[in-house]
């Protein structure tokens, strides 16, 4: 008789964490491709990406959320609500600490809520290799005091050390299951909404200083043209004129920059040729429109 195939593990894994602390980059670098986009901004997530990740037989399905920060207005209210949600979804809670910045406010009423969340949790420490070693076991000693983590893990999620043996305790600790996802398959994030993301991303990256981060993007129309190329129109919406004037800067060479920036990394991700269409909108109070929400994926607060 042949011996009996190995089992296949399936999960979720929720990486939850206060802003900036690195949680995209970890996920991008496990699932091997970009899932969620990366900036210097803080709370560049702002809705639930799931990257998938296959470690032999086990698939892992990481929920990068946005991170966890006191709330003032309603956007900030839907993000950090999606943030928890994707916790109380998940298999296994990874909570990540930028060991660099150390306890934070919201490092701590993380911790402090996380105690009474029946999940398994993990705790990551992050960029471990600015931080001495004393201080490293002096963070990961103060946290655990405080919540009862199954493993603590350090690493550093840009350079990718200590990731192995962290992607590898995951493998083994997601359920028993089939798999949900085909084993080629990285995201379940539309195309036209990872589009969208990208630009917004290099939107950032060029006017970080200039501009509010509540500026969005959205992609309007994905149409595949004949020659196998995508014609791609998006628009970006700002509160105000004089952040569109900023988005498009002197003679149109920020705007440009832009698109050629995002132009070129979304034809990576969708494998083919693109032509990309930005175009730049002011709508003063978006952020009470529940349409803009919904083309995030994130709930529109009632209040």
């Amino acid at each position: 008789m042949e011996p009996e195939a190995e089992a296949t593990r399936c999960g979720f894994v929720a990486v939850l964490g206060a802003p900036n602390a690195g949680k995209s980059t970890l996920v991008n670098r496990l699932v091997g491709t970009k899932v969620s986009i990366v900036s210097r901004k803080v709370q560049t997530t702002r809705s639930i990406v799931r990257g998938i990740a296959m470690a032999g037989r086990s698939q892992i399905i990481f929920v990068d959320t946005p991170g966890i920060f006191a709330p003032r207005r309603r956007l900030d209210r839907a993000m950090v609500e999606t943030a928890w949600s994707g916790a109380r979804d998940a298999d296994l809670i990874v909570l990540m600490i930028d060991a660099s910045r150390g306890f934070v406010s919201e490092v701590t009423d993380l911790l402090e809520r996380l105690a009474d969340v029946p999940h398994p949790k993990i705790l990551v420490l992050n960029k471990v290799d600015l931080v001495k070693r004393e201080e490293l076991l002096a963070l990961a000693e103060q946290a655990n005091a405080m919540v009862s983590f199954t493993d603590t893990f350090m690493v550093s999620a840009a350079s990718g050390d200590g990731l192995d043996a962290f992607l590898a305790h995951l493998a083994a600790s997601v359920p028993a299951g089939p798999w949900l996802y085909p084993e080629d398959e990285v995201t379940d994030v539309p195309l036209r909404q990872l589009a969208a993301e990208i630009t917004r991303e290099k939107l950032f990256e060029r006017i970080h200083q200039e501009l509010p981060y509540q500026a969005t993007v959205e992609t309007e129309r994905w149409t595949d043209q004949k020659d196998g190329s995508a014609k791609v129109e998006q628009t970006i919406y700002v509160t105000r004129d004089s952040h569109k004037k900023i988005v498009i800067g002197k003679g149109g060479a920020a705007i440009k920059s832009i698109s050629m920036a995002a132009r070129k990394e979304i034809a990576e991700i969708a494998e083919r040729p693109v032509h990309l269409f930005l175009f730049v909108k002011v709508r003063e109070k978006w952020g009470d429109d529940p349409e803009r929400y919904r083309a995030m994926g994130i709930e529109f607060p009632k209040d």
